[in-house]
């Protein structure tokens, strides 16, 4: 690691909002790299994970957390949970929004959420997709927004044109505690490979599946594993809640899930920079995201009442 100076600074920063706000553009955006499945459709990002951005003078680590949302099954409040986690262990919390859309229930769910996690923390509202907002429009977009969070400092940004972002990071690093840095400057995310790749495999499947399906589908890695061919080869399987949803991921002559394995292959390869093998299967998993022991399964947790 890079001599550090005593003023160095380090800390966690939660990025806490509703689905689809572009917590995880930003995230890629900032690293350089794709290390968040992004997606248009909402709930992308279902579990915690880290981006370690390491600087000459500060290290800044990410915590994209899964977007806020009313939760109508054992999943969503499992995902809730998360965010609420992230937000009660981090040294600053943002608060991200859409600037070109009006405040939704979700967006007042992880306001709240904001406030009473992080009460003691310090706070920003981060107003994304500014791109999408003519500029004698946005003084009424901070006063909409910034009057739900008044004791948040506020920055306009575009995770996709970068607008904004180098602001943020100054204020980030301004609100950060000095302390050395916590992980070492080649460290990028928490994540190991074949959590990454499962969340490739359901950003695949995001981008080509429609309707309600996305979020009925659960991805598995059953195997990841070096062949003595230089390849990698990765097994997973996809889950669904109903057959008629399994016959749409499979499609006509396994159309839509080679269409799905190639889109993530292609990401994988690009990511790890390796050839991949990528083998995927489809199962009915009824009624899963209401089964805690299926949940736990995959990861999610649930805290004790």
């Amino acid at each position: 690691m890079n001599q550090q100076t005593p003023d160095y600074k380090a800390g966690y920063i939660a990025l806490a909002g509703r689905p689809n706000v572009g917590k995880s553009t930003l995230v890629n955006t900032y690293m350089g790299q794709k290390i968040a499945a992004v997606s248009s459709k909402p709930q992308t990002t279902r579990r915690r994970q880290l981006a370690i951005l390491t600087l000459p003078t500060a290290q800044l680590i990410f915590v994209d957390a899964p977007g806020i949302h009313l939760q109508h099954h054992k999943l969503g409040a499992a995902m809730n949970q998360t965010a609420e986690d992230v937000i009660s262990d981090v040294d600053v919390v943002a608060w991200m929004v859409d600037g070109s859309a009006e405040p939704s229930g979700d967006d007042l769910q992880a306001r709240d959420l904001v406030v009473q996690a992080g009460r003691r923390k310090k706070k920003i509202l981060i107003i994304n997709k500014i791109d999408r907002v003519m500029e004698e429009n946005r003084p009424a977009v901070i006063e909409r927004y910034s009057g739900l969070l008044p004791d948040a400092q506020t920055v306009l940004v575009s995770a996709v044109s970068g607008e904004g972002t180098e602001a943020l990071q100054n204020l980030i690093i301004e609100l950060l505690p000095v302390h050395p840095a916590y992980y070492a400057e080649d460290e990028i995310t928490d994540l190991y490979e074949r959590e990454i790749a499962a969340d490739l495999i359901r950003e695949a499947a995001l981008k080509h599946l429609h309707e309600e399906v996305p979020h009925a589908l659960a991805v598995r890695i059953d195997e990841f594993k070096e062949r003595e061919d230089g390849k990698t080869y990765v097994a997973a399987t996809l889950f669904v809640e109903r057959d008629s949803q399994k016959g749409i991921v499979i499609g006509q002559g396994a159309d839509m899930l080679k269409r799905i394995g190639t889109t993530a292959r292609l990401e994988m390869e690009k990511m790890g920079e390796r050839s991949i093998f990528l083998e995927l299967r489809v199962k009915v998993a009824k009624g899963w995201r209401d089964d805690p022991d299926f949940l736990r399964r995959l990861g999610f947790e649930f805290k004790k009442k």
